[in-house]
């Protein structure tokens, strides 16, 4: 080892990286050991049912107008919602997925209300995991 090597690893304390220099996913994969996966799960899917009824148009706007409804990304959010509330209620218990199935229900009604060309039964966002919407 060269001696100004060595000389600046031993005369110099190592640099501590600052919370802001540390990247989002070492801090949140620090945080997010503690939370319980039922948690996790509620999490996401209440993200995706908050962006899904925007994206049906059931929000408004700063200046209270309702807000236009994006039917294509609510179809895309709907179908991960479906996926996700199907595939983790038996994990989640009737307690939390009573409540999420109903929420899910709700916005494929809001959907199929806000499209002016509705899908068939049994096809439209989410269907195929929950079934038709009626």
């Amino acid at each position: 080892m060269s001696d100004r090597a060595s000389a600046s690893s031993n005369d110099e304390p190592p640099e501590q990286a600052s919370p802001e220099e540390m990247s989002a996913g070492s801090v949140a994969g620090l945080d997010i050991a503690d939370v319980p996966a039922v948690e996790v799960v509620l999490t996401v899917a209440m993200h995706l049912l908050t962006a899904s009824a925007v994206a049906c148009g059931l929000a408004t706007n700063d200046d209270g107008s309702p807000r236009e409804a994006d039917l294509a990304e609510a179809r895309v959010l709907i179908n991960a919602l479906a996926a996700l509330v199907t595939a983790s209620a038996p994990d989640l218990g009737s307690m939390h997925a009573a409540p999420l199935r109903d929420g899910l229900t709700a916005v494929q009604r809001a959907f199929r209300e806000a499209s002016s060309i509705p899908d068939p039964p049994g096809e439209g966002p989410g269907e195929r995991w929950t079934g038709p919407i009626t």
